[in-house]
């Protein structure tokens, strides 16, 4: 056989075995992954939290429903829910079964695009765009109200264009969120400012981490920014990290927690200056159903415990 005739077969059969692994695998390998954000007054306790973002379910995912049913054995202080959980315009009862363990605990929510519109068919090669973003009229829509009335009736508070406080082990906290930026539903302007007086940690809370969101909360002071929807990069290349984020969010920052402040993209968190605040990305639990694979990045859930500052 020719050389380049077999080095051409065996880049066909590693890109299959790639492909398969991918497909049938690592998307149903679920971890959960765990963080630490000192951002608490000296002398609290520390405060546990559950972080899902990106579930993008279906009525038949039993296995991920499950998974997730059990993170409740974690007893967290709060759940910060970061959209997408939705992926089929029957899966609201699939989203109320696999969180209604984690609704026992106080939580608070901010929609993705997939709570709005349900995931269609298109060319993967858009997500090597920067803006991967398809027309709305081309979506159907998804039965939000169902999924919101569920959310806000186990006491969840609403974080879409919202401001809420709550007291947690004794911390004040306020949350400032907005609806989902990649479907530009963001309206922080009608939101924003400084933390409330008496406030203890002030944390934001979005969908997609769009560095005009990011900005504005960095600008009025928050604590940390908790967000979802770029999947980690979803097909990532050991060594090298994720390909894209699907917004403009730096690569870096696909995953995982760094540091933010006005103008930060791009730049290193090791350079932010005193008082940046903290960002965590999840890369979600999920994936489109036309686009069922992740490789070298995990499907995961988050615990990040709140610790007192140094």
């Amino acid at each position: 056989m020719h050389p380049v005739t077999r080095a051409a077969l065996t880049l066909g059969g590693l890109g299959v075995a790639g492909l398969g692994y991918a497909s049938l695998i690592e998307r149903n390998l679920f971890v959960v992954r765990r963080f630490d954000l000192p951002i608490l007054p000296v002398g609290a306790r520390p405060i546990r939290v559950v972080q899902l973002t990106d579930m993008h379910l279906v009525p038949w995912q039993r296995r991920k429903v499950d998974w997730v049913r059990k993170l409740a054995a974690y007893t967290p202080d709060l759940v910060i829910n970061t959209g997408d959980n939705l992926a089929h315009l029957d899966a609201v009862p699939t989203a109320v079964r696999a969180l209604e363990p984690l609704m026992e605990f106080p939580g608070v929510f901010a929609l993705g695009s997939n709570d709005y519109f349900a995931p269609r068919v298109k060319n993967p090669a858009r997500y090597l765009r920067d803006d991967a973003r398809v027309p709305l009229h081309d979506h159907v829509p998804l039965p939000t109200d169902k999924l919101v009335a569920a959310f806000t009736e186990a006491g969840w508070l609403d974080l879409d264009n919202a401001r809420a406080q709550m007291t947690i082990a004794g911390v004040d906290v306020e949350f400032v969120g907005v609806d989902d930026p990649h479907l530009d539903y963001d309206r922080y302007a009608d939101v924003s400012g400084p933390r409330a007086p008496g406030t203890d940690v002030f944390l934001g809370v979005c969908h997609a981490p769009y560095t005009r969101v990011l900005d504005a909360m960095a600008a009025d002071g928050v604590d940390a920014i908790i967000a979802g929807h770029t999947h980690g990069g979803q097909l990532c290349v050991p060594g090298f990290g994720a390909l894209v984020t699907n917004c403009d969010l730096d690569r870096r920052r696909a995953k995982g927690v760094s540091r933010w402040w006005p103008g930060a993209n791009g730049i290193p968190s090791e350079n932010a200056p005193e008082g940046s605040a903290y960002l965590h990305v999840s890369a979600g639990l999920g994936t489109s159903p036309f686009a069922p694979v992740r490789f070298a990045c995990r499907p995961e859930a988050s615990l990040i415990t709140l610790t007192p500052r140094a």
